[in-house]
C-alpha cells in the first residue's frame, strides 16, 4: 500500500477535484491522506472545512473566476472580475492558503498583444490587494487546439509576457504539462527556461489527458526530476481522468511516478 510514509516526499503532490468527482469530498480527502498528498487542487470556500479536518491544503483555490472563456484579457468582464477577486483574496489568505486561480478568457477575435494589455491592465488592479494578503493569482496555460478552442493563454511565452507586464511576485502561470505538450511540446526545456515565472503544475497523459503511465507520450519521471532541478517547492497537482475502474488505484500509481 503506497502510503506517506513510503514516499520520498521531493515532490508536493495534490490532486485535482474534478477529476475525481464522483468521489464525496470527505472520501476524496481521506484517499489523499492516505497516499500522501498534501492537498487538493480546484476547491472554493465551502469545502476548505472538510480539507482543514483531514490535515490537507486548498493548493489551488478558485471561485473568483467567470469561466475559462470569460476572463482577464476582455475588459467587458473587468467590473465583475475585480469584484470576485477583491473578495476572494481575503478569504484565501483567511484560511492560511495560498494559490487564487485565474484564466484569460477566449480571445474572441482579439490579437495577442491587445489580449495582453487587456489582462494587465484589470490584474494590476488587484496586484497590490494580492501582494498584502500573500496570495499569489495563478493563470492557467491551457491548449487552445483539442480542449479549449480559442483560449488566448495557450503558449508559455505569452504568460511569461504577461507574468513580466504585471510585475509582481504574486503573479504567476500554471503551468498544466497535458495542455502544453499538445500546444508547443518541448516540455522540459520550457520549464527549465521558464521555472521563474511558474507556481504551480498540473499533470495528465498525453494523448486523451488520462494516467500518467506508458500508454502514452510523456515522461513524467523525467519531468518531475527536471522541476526539482529548478528549485521548486509549490504544488504538482494530479490532473486526469481516469479511465481504469479502480480509480484510486490509479491515482495511487501516479504519486508514485511523480515521487522521484
Amino acid at each position: 500500500m503506497l502510503n506517506i510514509q513510503s514516499l520520498r516526499g521531493n515532490i508536493n503532490q495534490s490532486v485535482c477535484r474534478w477529476c475525481f468527482d464522483e468521489l464525496p469530498i470527505e472520501e476524496l480527502c481521506k484517499l489523499a491522506r492516505e497516499i500522501g498528498l498534501v492537498g487538493i487542487d480546484l476547491l472554493g470556500p465551502s469545502d476548505w472545512p472538510v480539507l482543514e479536518k483531514y490535515g490537507l491544503k486548498s493548493t489551488m483555490c478558485n471561485g473568483a473566476e467567470i469561466s475559462l472563456e470569460k476572463g482577464w484579457n476582455n475588459k467587458v468582464y473587468h467590473s465583475e472580475l475585480l469584484n470576485n477577486y477583491r473578495k476572494m483574496i481575503p478569504l484565501v489568505a483567511k484560511a492560511e492558503h495560498k494559490n487564487l486561480i485565474c484564466f484569460s478568457g477566449n480571445r474572441d477575435g482579439l490579437d495577442d498583444e491587445t489580449g495582453l494589455q487587456n489582462c494587465a491592465e484589470g490584474l494590476k488592479q488587484i496586484m497590490s490587494f494580492a501582494e498584502k494578503n500573500k496570495v499569489t493569482i495563478v493563470m492557467e496555460l491551457l491548449n487552445s487546439k483539442i480542449d479549449h478552442i480559442d483560449y488566448q493563454c495557450d503558449r508559455t511565452l505569452w504568460g511569461v509576457e504577461l507574468v513580466k507586464r504585471i510585475g509582481s511576485e504574486n503573479f504567476k502561470l500554471l503551468y498544466d504539462i497535458y495542455h502544453m505538450q499538445i500546444d508547443e511540446g518541448d516540455v522540459i526545456r520550457t520549464i527549465k527556461d521558464n521555472y521563474q515565472y511558474i507556481a504551480h503544475y498540473h499533470t495528465a497523459g498525453v494523448p486523451g489527458r488520462h494516467e500518467i503511465d506508458d500508454s502514452q507520450e510523456l515522461n513524467y519521471p523525467a519531468i518531475m526530476r527536471a522541476i526539482l532541478d529548478t528549485g521548486f517547492t509549490g504544488y504538482v497537482a494530479q490532473e486526469f481522468i481516469p479511465l481504469n475502474t479502480d480509480k484510486a488505484g490509479s491515482l495511487k500509481d501516479a504519486v508514485r511516478i511523480c515521487d522521484v
